[in-house]
């Protein structure tokens, strides 16, 4: 006979933890298949997709504005080099390689261009 009630609690105790982890299964299988989970979960991919968006947007102008500023700066120093008729190699080096050249890599336009070509053609100065 206690064999039989040994045999009837590990039993009793086996059939509870399978219905512990049947409740725990079917727990996650629901929460996981609501709408409210999945409609969540896209609420924050799309949230982070705007953020990514916004800054790519930021991004593209910040580029354009320092675009601008370096046509600006291309624009005036050339036309003041053109006016002096000389440039010195300092500052035909700080014009071609710190303004210019990104200007350019950046995609900058014809303006700046015209300007250094005339500016190419000034006679250098010697100190």
């Amino acid at each position: 006979m206690p064999c039989q009630v040994l045999f009837i609690l590990q039993l009793e105790r086996k059939v509870k933890r399978v219905m512990e982890d049947l409740t725990l299964g079917l727990v996650f299988t629901a929460v996981f298949a609501s709408q409210g989970l999945w409609a969540l979960i896209l609420y924050l991919v799309q949230r982070k997709d705007k953020k990514k968006d916004r800054k790519a947007e930021i991004l593209d102008h910040q580029s354009k504005m320092l675009l601008g500023l370096g046509h600006d700066r291309i624009i005036c120093l050339g036309k003041e080099y053109i006016a002096k008729g000389s440039i010195s190699e300092d500052e035909y080096e700080n014009l071609n390689k710190y303004l210019y050249t990104p200007y350019k890599a950046l995609g900058g336009n014809g303006t700046a261009e015209k300007i250094m070509d005339e500016v190419k053609k000034l006679p250098i100065e010697t100190d």
